[in-house]
């Protein structure tokens, strides 16, 4: 399985994130899923360090040397520039910023992203459907 994009379902600042991911993904294999989903709801119960977690989740599968790992806020934030790669991995270099002031700025963003979007549900088109897992 490859990589997966959790995000809040209700939120409009993460529908559009969305939807600038998936115009920007030229591999085309990262899988997305709501937070409220079914799917989502699974991960939560796999995960437990993610209950009450309303942040944008990097989930990375198990592979033959590591089990199944999870990044939130401003890591999966970065985890998904640098899977986008080109321009946008090069701002995943903020990694040298401390993990502490990343994610302040993440939730001053994530605290305020319901005033930025009007809540707007995510429809995925025909041609991008089989990517989302809710």
């Amino acid at each position: 399985m490859s990589e997966i994009l959790l995000y809040d379902g209700t939120c409009g600042l993460c529908a559009e994130s969305v939807r600038f991911v998936l115009r920007h993904d030229r591999r085309e294999t990262l899988r997305f899923a709501s937070l409220q989903s079914a799917f989502g709801q699974q991960m939560i119960a796999r995960h437990p360090e993610l209950h009450g977690v309303d942040s944008v989740v990097w989930v990375q599968p198990a592979s033959a040397a590591t089990d199944e790992r999870v990044a939130v806020r401003s890591e999966a934030a970065l985890r998904v520039l640098a899977y986008l790669g080109g321009w946008w991995g090069l701002l995943a270099a903020a990694r040298v910023i401390p993990r502490p002031l990343r994610d302040a700025i993440y939730d001053f963003i994530a605290t305020h992203r319901h005033h930025v979007t009007r809540a707007q549900c995510l429809l995925p088109d025909a041609s991008v459907r089989q990517r989302f897992l809710d």
